[in-house]
């Protein structure tokens, strides 16, 4: 008799147990560098967000912070996810120069195509291969490319000649080399800051894809923009969405679920539609602007892909001292861009 009540006990304590897990309610902070205007923050993170919402029927909350307002610098980022400072956070690999080094074989100038969603499924497989041990301190989410960098300049961009000695904005280490080799002055800084390097001077132009543009007043700041022919991009950043790993080890395992069924090489594809999506919106209201877009044809874009090409030759040497076969990389990078690539 005593042990059936005892049975009964642990069965209503276990049925209990079981009950106040699923009944578990779970706030995640979700941190990143730009305004809530922005394209990734309004047409992709807010998007997700609520889709986790959704699907755990009320029991996962996303608290939105924006434009570092939980503190700290954009490079700052991913460290903030690994350490339990916030829980997610969407930030560039960039950010954090070296950090990253088999991730930024795409960044290599005219590596990537011109889809940001074809790259960043690309960039998921590659990752999933060669790159996994690079992000083995938090729970990898996603991860994307934007669409195709650009020259935004106040003064016109119409070759290489006149590139020469502007101070021009990049974002990563292998974008200030490529600038460097194409004989523009490299001036380093998260993308925050470009509105008012450029208002004051610091910057004769940057580079940026259409689609964060809007956000930072570029077409305003700046009368040109310069393109490129062909099937590749002259340059694209790479980005990660990153969780704390306790904090998704703690959740119950349905929501485990929900967290992955909306995590993966979807996931970075929805973030990557959205800047294809915006890169359009952006050139629209450079068109608007009466801005000259400067459209460079097939020789000239020759003349500029030799340029830079001893870039990828450095990176391979570079990451060659860390026991990183770059050549390798390079071409296992290439092989899944053109598996996705129009």
């Amino acid at each position: 008799m005593i042990s059936l009540k005892k049975t009964a006990i642990c069965l209503t304590l276990s049925l209990l147990a079981s009950s106040a897990a699923l009944a578990q309610e779970v706030t995640l902070r979700f941190h990143q560098f730009l305004p809530p205007q922005g394209t990734v923050p309004s047409k992709a993170i807010l998007p997700w967000a609520k889709k986790v919402e959704e699907d755990s029927k009320g029991r996962i909350k996303v608290q939105m912070f924006s434009s570092m307002q939980l503190g700290g610098t954009p490079p700052q980022l991913f460290d903030q996810a690994r350490d339990g400072v916030v829980d997610i956070v969407w930030t560039l690999q960039g950010y954090t120069p070296g950090r990253f080094p088999k991730t930024e074989v795409f960044e290599l100038p005219f590596m990537a195509g011109l889809s940001a969603e074809q790259t960043s499924r690309a960039l998921w497989d590659y990752a999933q291969k060669n790159a996994m041990d690079e992000y083995k301190d938090v729970h990898v989410l996603a991860f994307h490319t934007h669409g195709p960098g650009l020259f935004h300049t106040k003064q016109p961009v119409t070759g290489l000649e006149s590139l020469r000695g502007m101070k021009i904005r990049g974002g990563t280490r292998i974008v200030n080399s490529m600038l460097t080799k194409l004989g523009a002055t490299p001036v380093g800084m998260p993308v925050p800051a470009v509105t008012e390097a450029l208002s004051k001077g610091v910057l004769d132009g940057t580079t940026i894809p259409w689609e964060v543009a809007p956000a930072l007043k570029v077409q305003e700041l700046v009368k040109n923009h310069t393109t490129f022919a062909g099937d590749r991009a002259l340059y694209v950043t790479t980005f990660v969405v990153a969780m704390n790993k306790a904090a998704y080890s703690k959740l119950p395992a349905d929501l485990k679920r929900v967290i992955d069924d909306n995590s993966g090489a979807e996931m970075g594809a929805m973030f990557a539609r959205s800047m294809d999506e915006g890169d359009v919106r952006g050139r629209d209201l450079a068109v608007k602007a009466g801005n000259n877009i400067v459209a460079l044809d097939a020789a000239e874009t020759q003349r500029w892909r030799t340029a830079a090409a001893s870039v990828e030759s450095d990176w391979v040497n570079d990451v060659k001292s860390k026991g990183i076969d770059g050549a390798k990389l390079a071409a296992e990078a290439r092989e899944a861009i053109a598996r996705y690539a129009k």
